[in-house]
This record gives C-alpha cells, sequence and structure tokens, in this order.
C-alpha cells in the first residue's frame, strides 16, 4: 500500500524572499505615534489613524486635535510634513503624503512672554465658554466668487462682441454687423420716455445696481454663525447646518427619543423631538437640557434662541404636545 504524497506547501517567490514585510497595524501605530510628537506650540493629540500597505509604499492617514487658538493651516501642514517623513524613516517604506483629519481643536492658555517652554494643551474643549472679547464678533466677508465670475463674463463677452464688430468694420471694411444698426436705429429713436420698454430696462438697471450695492456693503454667508473669538486676530465661524447636526445628534441619544427635527436659523434653533414612552415632563427637561448643552458647547458669539417642542408618539397616551420655550438668550 502506497501513501500518497502530501501536497508542498506554497513555496515563497524568489522575489520575495529576505524581505521584511511591515504590518498595517505597525504603520498606523507609528504614524499616530509620530503625528503626536509633532513639534508644534500646544501639542497635538492623535485620536486615531489608519494605514494601508502596498509592498514598498504606505498611505497613512492620521485624526488629530490640534491647539487652538494657532494657524490650523499652518499646524495641519506640520503635522502632514512631520508623520510623513518620521514614518518613512522608521518603517522604510515610501510613504505618500499624509492624510490630516482634524476632529476637534483643543484650546490652550497663552503663555506670557518671557516664559520657557512651550504651552501645553490644556485638554479643554474649544467650545467651553470663556471670556468675552471687547470686540463684536462678525461674519467673515464672502468673497462673492459667483456674482463676480458671472458679471465679468457677461461684460467680457458683450465688449468681445463689439470689439469684433468695430475691428471688422474699420480694418477689413466690412459693413457694420446688422445687430448694430439695429440697435443704434433703436436707441436714437427712444429716450427715457420711451415707452413700456424703456421703462423695464431702466427699472432693471435700478434693481441691478440696487443687488451689487447690497452685494458690497453686506459680508454675505448668511448660513453660517460667528464664533466668539479667544482675541483680535482670530476670526472663526460654524455653518448653521454643523449645528443643527450637533443638536439632533445630543438629542437623538436620550431613551425614548425616536425621531429628532432640527432647524437653526440665525436667532432661533427649533428642536422637535418625539417619545415613545416614559415621563413627558423628565423627557421634556432631558431634551432641553441636552439641547442647552450642544448649543452653548458651539462657542457661539450670539446663540440663537433655543426652541424645544416634545410630541408624543403613538405609543403615548397623552396626545398633547409639550413646549418649551426659551433656553439660550439671543
Amino acid at each position: 500500500m502506497t501513501t500518497p504524497p502530501r501536497p508542498s506547501a506554497p513555496r515563497t517567490p524568489a522575489a520575495a524572499r529576505g524581505t521584511t514585510t511591515v504590518a498595517d497595524r505597525a504603520v498606523r501605530r507609528v504614524a499616530q505615534r509620530a503625528a503626536a510628537e509633532t513639534p508644534i506650540p500646544g501639542g497635538v493629540r492623535a485620536d486615531g489613524g489608519s494605514a494601508a500597505v502596498r509592498g514598498p509604499s504606505a498611505r497613512v492617514g492620521v485624526t488629530v486635535a490640534l491647539p487652538y487658538p494657532g494657524v490650523l493651516d499652518a499646524s495641519g501642514r506640520a503635522v502632514q510634513r512631520h508623520v510623513t517623513a518620521r514614518t518613512a524613516e522608521l518603517t522604510g517604506l515610501t510613504v505618500r503624503p499624509v492624510s490630516v483629519h482634524v476632529r476637534a481643536l483643543d484650546r490652550r492658555e497663552r503663555v506670557p512672554e518671557g516664559t520657557q517652554g512651550p504651552p501645553e494643551a490644556s485638554g479643554v474643549c474649544l467650545a467651553e465658554p470663556g471670556p468675552r472679547p471687547a470686540r463684536r464678533a462678525r461674519r467673515p466677508w464672502s468673497p462673492r466668487r459667483l456674482p463676480v465670475a458671472l458679471g465679468a463674463l457677461a461684460v467680457a463677452a458683450g465688449c468681445a462682441v463689439l470689439l469684433y464688430d468695430v475691428v471688422a468694420v474699420h480694418a477689413a471694411g466690412r459693413a457694420p454687423a446688422a445687430w448694430r444698426v439695429r440697435l443704434v436705429a433703436w436707441l436714437s429713436a427712444h429716450g427715457p420716455d420711451g415707452g413700456t420698454v424703456t421703462g423695464l430696462a431702466a427699472a432693471g438697471t435700478i434693481l441691478l445696481g440696487l443687488w451689487m450695492v447690497a452685494l458690497a456693503v453686506t459680508p454675505g454667508r448668511r448660513a453660517r454663525l460667528p464664533m466668539a473669538p479667544p482675541d483680535e486676530d482670530t476670526c472663526a465661524d460654524l455653518p448653521r447646518g454643523a449645528v443643527a447636526v450637533l443638536l439632533r445628534d445630543s438629542v437623538a441619544v436620550l431613551p425614548a427619543i425616536t425621531r429628532v427635527r432640527v432647524r437653526v436659523g440665525r436667532r432661533r434653533a427649533r428642536v422637535r423631538a418625539e417619545l415613545a414612552f416614559g415621563d413627558r415632563p423628565d423627557a421634556l427637561e432631558a431634551v432641553t437640557r441636552a439641547a442647552e448643552d450642544a448649543l452653548g458647547g458651539c462657542g457661539l458669539a450670539r446663540p440663537p434662541r433655543l426652541r424645544v417642542r416634545l410630541r408624543s408618539g403613538p405609543e403615548v397616551p397623552a396626545a398633547a404636545a409639550v413646549d418649551a420655550g426659551g433656553g439660550t438668550p439671543g
């Protein structure tokens, strides 16, 4: 009786023999450690990371909390450069520019002039209320890229067409375009009181001028709420959508709350929640407290006035809705 031969173990290819393979988990830990060691004032807190090794190269990402106040773009670039260089040095891999995701900002106290050593992160969330500056917080001015681009494009197109016709008439000896002849004839026969068409054109021009003046004297960005700056050199804001998400998430985690709808305006924040079971007054108090804490934690210069409305679900016998107004003064 003969024994069948055992299948041979898979052999390592010749090109891969004698090589060292670095696991993704090891690269991720090295990147997180390198992010925490970034030499910037206030320090960096590494909250997570990711790594994918493909042969001799690796893609790395880190999630960090940066110190605030500070120049955030410069801090982010410093973290990216340090993590990229340090990870490549310690692992021997070719590391592409690291993806840096800023999850939070850690407020740090300013170090008085003449003291030694960089300030350390206090661990206090940026949203904690602090002393308000005397300067009134305002929204940053919008660059108005779309209106400027549309206006410049329309003017450039009109000037290009007119210039082409004028050059064709004077340089090539062609006859003027029919549209220019008709336009000149119509303008010569119609004055400011030339009828409905002239009046509509004048009204449109006036409205366009008023719109451009409004764009010039207003900051825009009505969808953003200004934050309370820690000093006169810092300006920050939050999208109203982000504030609505924070309010919704803070209320949705409460027990017995099944549905939450939030609408945040410039002056008012409305929270509507649905109660599945439990005591209504206690639930209303918990929802109001959670919404107030979330709204106060945003660090807004002028928090919108909070209005909470709690209604019963189909399982709750009481059908009357409970309404709580007030909360954070506007």
